[in-house]
């Protein structure tokens, strides 16, 4: 009876400590804990930070965000990578042409930020053509200081490591941001359907947009 009375102790314990990483069992992952999160608790972005586009220009970011007036759909990503963000390129191309469809591009936007160090002005700009981006709608940014891109991927719970060739690994999602520089929301990767859902309901009801060939 000794053990049954010691495995019961010890699954006991496990469970509590289960309990006590997913939040109640409410999350079962790190990246789902993240998404939950921010859907509680809306994180601002930092105000220090500053980001290069694709023309050469240095700003703030929230100032960038506030002068434009639009919801943003934000993903990260870097230039030379070959696998996950072209996936996430396509997709995000998905949701820019769906925005141009419901007559959206005066609401909503799509921020491609890199992560990488080496990416400046002209990559942004090669990458942009490559993906199909109409400038209007898609931007491309990247962050040059070093204290404020590890500010920013903390903020926004991006992690990124290093891997061989010169490339990384990091997790991916699409985030809702708002004109005023809060994160509110973190959508699947593979669901941008949703992702543009979610951006949409932070619109005035006058907002919602109109079916494509329809006049106002």
């Amino acid at each position: 009876m000794r053990w049954v009375l010691s495995l019961a102790l010890a699954l006991a314990a496990g469970i509590g400590v289960l309990y006590s990483l997913t939040d109640g069992f409410t999350v079962l992952t790190a990246e789902a804990a993240r998404r939950q999160a921010i859907a509680a608790h809306p994180r601002d972005i930092p105000a220090a930070v500053r980001v290069l586009d694709d023309a050469g220009r240095l700003e703030s970011l929230n100032r960038n965000l506030r002068d434009d007036g639009r919801v943003a759909i934000v993903n990260f990503f870097y230039t030379r990578c070959i696998a996950l963000c072209l996936a996430q390129g396509s997709l995000t191309e998905q949701l820019q042409r769906a925005i141009e469809a419901e007559g959206l591009q005066d609401k909503l936007r799509l921020i491609s930020l890199s992560f990488d160090p080496r990416d400046r002005a002209k990559d942004l700009s090669r990458y942009a053509v490559r993906m199909g981006a109409d400038a209007g709608v898609w931007q491309f940014l990247t962050l040059t200081d070093a204290a404020q891109r590890s500010a920013l991927l903390d903020m926004f719970g991006i992690m990124v490591v290093p891997a061989p060739l010169g490339e990384f690994e990091h997790n991916a999602a699409f985030h809702i941001v708002t004109p005023d520089g809060r994160l509110v929301r973190i959508v699947d990767l593979d669901d941008p359907g949703w992702a543009l859902k979610a951006a949409k309901s932070l619109l005035p009801a006058s907002g919602a947009g109109r079916p494509a060939g329809e006049t106002p």
